[in-house]
């Protein structure tokens, strides 16, 4: 039930959002935190994967930067998405990161820990205003103090549903589940109609599901977990239960977002996440499933949706500080952000900019009420997923959600040895 991070990036043109391997750790004894100076200089900014689909758009907003600050020049780098943390880790290591970097949270991370981030409170706080706050503290690092990106577009997405399977199963299809009792309850009567046919979710839940669910990730120094929490065990208990009645997909144990979705598109699974992207792909290639689609809110018990949040890292030792923090706003301000959102299924994470009527007046287009619903949740919206969690970090946990879904470990047990196993992983990152 989560809007998966491989939708994100392919909405985006990115890729999946891979761990940084390691790059020490230090203190930001580099470079100057004064950005104040003139803003002139030769910089290199990184991107992501982005050139193939979105070059024009890049030179553009290169070429207004550089018209608006005479003596500026910018270097543009886009790297592939296979290996890029492995690339941002020798860069580290060998001192040639580029001046301004595209990171997620979780490749932003090390680099602070390694003094490699320029802190945004210190270099450049009279902009934080200009920002959701959500997206704003997305970077931050647990443990440190400080904001290292600037944050740039974000994304998250509806619940989608099948409502002629909610109404073989005798529930009514235009009242989805909005609770998580009603979600287990509706699951539940949905396997026993169908015989176990007809599963209501296709995936285990992972840390951002527990975030959503009101758990408690990490301690408030950001030194331990504790999904291991009453509450982590109680949601684990249910999706055990959701698994032995075949609520939950037989396979899921096993499941990518790719075979999830290729489930919910086969009418076999009743509910799934996605993006305003996904309706074309219902549409063409599921015609049957398209004219009975549902669309909600993620369900929480928090109020708040996941989001995911991309960001723009200055790097400390950059030689051109006025220039490199000049350029991550602009590339971040509202303006540029707009004109990026209009190309590409993604929201800006600019304040204000999604009261814009593209993300608020209706044309009766299901693309345009899935991103007037998405856009109104993000104002509020906040990133589940713990910075420090690494892709060991979510194998462990998934291998002993595994373990308790299969009846050979407790719930409480599971957790208890996934936040062992995490925060093990946590010390070595130190």
């Amino acid at each position: 039930m989560h809007l998966t991070r491989r939708t994100f990036a392919a909405v985006a043109a990115a890729a999946l959002l891979l761990p940084l391997s390691a790059c020490g750790s230090g203190d930001d004894d580099g470079g100057s935190t004064d950005a104040s100076g003139k803003v002139e200089g030769d910089i290199t900014f990184q991107t992501w994967n982005l050139r193939a689909n979105f070059k024009d758009y890049f030179e553009g907003v290169i070429a207004g930067f550089e018209k608006k600050y005479p003596g500026t020049h910018v270097k543009w780098i886009d790297q592939p998405a296979e290996g890029y943390a492995d690339k941002l880790s020798a860069d580290a290591a060998g001192g040639t990161l580029p001046d301004v970097v595209n990171v997620s949270p979780d490749l932003l991370a090390p680099l602070a820990k390694a003094g490699l981030a320029l802190d945004l409170d210190k270099a450049a706080g009279k902009y934080k205003s200009e920002y959701l706050q959500g997206a704003w503290t997305g970077h931050q690092v647990p443990g440190m103090s400080g904001t290292y990106a600037f944050p740039w577009y974000l994304n998250t997405g509806p619940l989608f549903y099948n409502k002629s399977l909610f109404e073989k199963a005798g529930l009514n299809p235009d009242q989805p589940p909005k609770t998580y009792d009603e979600l287990f309850a509706d699951a539940l009567r949905m396997a026993k109609q169908s015989g176990g046919k007809v599963a209501t979710l296709a995936n285990v839940p992972t840390v951002e599901d527990f975030g959503r669910y009101g758990v408690p990730l990490m301690n408030d120094q950001g030194t331990g977990f504790a999904f291991n929490d009453p509450k982590g065990v109680r949601l684990l208990t249910k999706y055990k239960e959701l698994f032995d009645a075949k609520a939950l997909d037989t396979q899921a144990l096993t499941a990518t977002p790719e075979s999830s979705g290729k489930k919910f598109l086969t009418e076999a699974v009743a509910m799934n996440p996605g993006s305003a992207l996904d309706l074309g792909n219902f549409k063409k290639n599921a015609p049957n499933l398209y004219k009975n689609i549902g669309i909600t809110d993620q369900i929480t018990s928090t109020g708040h949706v996941n989001m995911y949040v991309m960001g723009v890292m200055v790097n400390s030792r950059t030689e051109h500080t006025p220039a490199a923090v000049a350029f991550a706003h602009y590339v971040t301000d509202a303006e540029n952000q707009m004109s990026f959102a209009k190309k590409v299924a993604i929201f800006p994470s600019t304040a204000g900019s999604l009261d814009d009527p593209y993300f608020t007046k209706e044309d009766g287009t299901d693309e345009t009420r899935v991103r007037i619903a998405a856009a109104k949740s993000l104002k509020n919206a906040v990133n589940y997923t713990p910075v420090l969690f690494s892709e060991q970090m979510k194998t462990a946990l998934r291998n002993e959600v595994a373990r308790a879904l299969q009846g050979k470990e407790s719930p409480e047990a599971a957790l208890d040895n996934a936040v062992k196993a995490c925060d093990r992983l946590l010390q070595q990152q130190g």
